[in-house]
């Protein structure tokens, strides 16, 4: 079963509707320790309590619990990113395509 993204369990510990819906679950044969053991921060159900309390220890949790803290990165601010849907103004033409157009007026080969 592949994990959640982390922008997708940031938005559900922001929402009291995920919290209170996973609170109100019933004992699912289908998960893990019938789902009473989950770790909201990594999505995840284990056998026992011990094994939730043993990986609320481990690296990996406190990696993902630290990198939650952050507000992940949205969509508009890749594009920002990568120049998509800003205005970055009127671009001046450089030196080399004004020779160009020089050599193009003059019927010259261009450099």
């Amino acid at each position: 079963m592949a994990s959640r993204d982390l922008d997708q369990i940031y938005a559900d510990l922001r929402s009291t509707k995920h919290v209170t819906q996973f609170k109100s679950l019933r004992p699912t044969e289908d998960l893990p320790g019938l789902g009473q053991w989950y770790c909201l921060h990594c999505a995840r159900y284990f056998e026992s309590e011990q094994n939730l309390a043993q990986h609320g220890k481990s690296k990996n949790h406190k990696r993902r619990v630290r990198s939650l803290e952050d507000e992940p990165y949205s969509q508009k601010e890749a594009d920002a990113a990568i120049g998509l849907g800003t205005d970055n103004g009127n671009r001046k033409p450089s030196a080399l395509t004004q020779i160009e157009d020089q050599a193009a007026s003059m019927k010259l080969d261009p450099l």
